[in-house]
């Protein structure tokens, strides 16, 4: 008779939600322990698993966190697995990226392989309500974009290019993680749109279908059991005020404006 607590156990680390810098999000200062836990865990079995339900985000923050999970799987010579829930797309992908192997359901969300940049233009908003706008600053292009001022045909050049250099960014980390696996139709591989998981298997995105449970048997046996590995939550009064209405809007506006976004 097997006992519970010496079945097999495979390490399994949800990534669950949007990618950014924030409290209560996926970030590198969220993720670091726990990434750290679960390769410790698995020098065992010599297996992780990462369960991806992510839709995107910060750029920065996915590089961050794909780079850091290829260091320890490096160092310890452990074999990882991504599989993908409903959504890996986007930032959420280029996670799935650092795995060796990828798995995902038929109908899930898959690729959108592009980088996004946006706000809004409130130039002639102001002006029609009679606002003027008084801001000072010390360098020329300390105000790219401003959302006040008419966009500058030099600021959208300006940053066509860093979206331009942030996507070849992506594209050569899913080269370097898929290697021959990919497609010749890299046209459709690299446009940006998301698909779902049947035909990122045909595109060579994912490498199989499969769920969390099917995997971890697949890697320990019959008798193993996931160990689930999330960030702790915030405790006391923050949880209460960690994502209010007004800070999620001014989020989501200042990320668009400043920054390149996996999404």
């Amino acid at each position: 008779m097997q006992l519970p607590f010496s079945r097999p156990k495979i390490p399994v680390i949800a990534f669950r939600g949007l990618i950014a810098a924030r409290p209560g999000m996926i970030s590198l200062e969220a993720y670091a322990e726990v990434v750290a836990r679960g390769f410790a865990m698995a020098r065992k079995s010599g297996n992780l698993v990462l369960a991806i339900e992510s839709p995107g985000g910060s750029a920065a923050q996915s590089d961050l966190i794909g780079q850091l999970i290829r260091r320890h799987a490096e160092a310890g010579k452990v074999k990882v697995t991504a599989v993908i829930g409903d959504t890996g797309a986007s930032g959420g992908y280029w996670l799935a990226c650092a795995a060796d192997r990828i798995l995902a359901n038929r109908l899930s969300i898959v690729g959108s392989i592009g980088v996004v940049t946006g706000g809004f233009g409130l130039d002639k908003f102001i002006a029609q309500h009679g606002i003027e706008r008084r801001i000072f600053t010390a360098g020329e292009n300390k105000r790219r974009n401003d959302m006040f001022a008419p966009l500058k045909p030099e600021d959208e050049a300006f940053t066509r290019a860093l979206l331009d250099e942030a996507h070849a960014m992506f594209k050569a980390w899913v080269r370097e993680r898929r290697g021959s696996r990919l497609s010749a139709d890299e046209g459709r591989v690299f446009d940006g749109g998301y698909m779902l998981g049947s035909q990122a298997l045909a595109l060579g995105l994912v490498d199989g279908f499969g769920d969390v449970e099917q995997v971890v048997k697949e890697l320990g046996g019959e008798k193993a059991r996931p160990v689930w590995l999330r960030p702790r939550p915030p405790r006391g009064v923050l949880r209460f005020f960690l994502r209010g209405a007004a800070e999620a809007a001014l989020d989501a506006a200042e990320e668009r404006a400043a920054m390149a976004v996996l999404r």
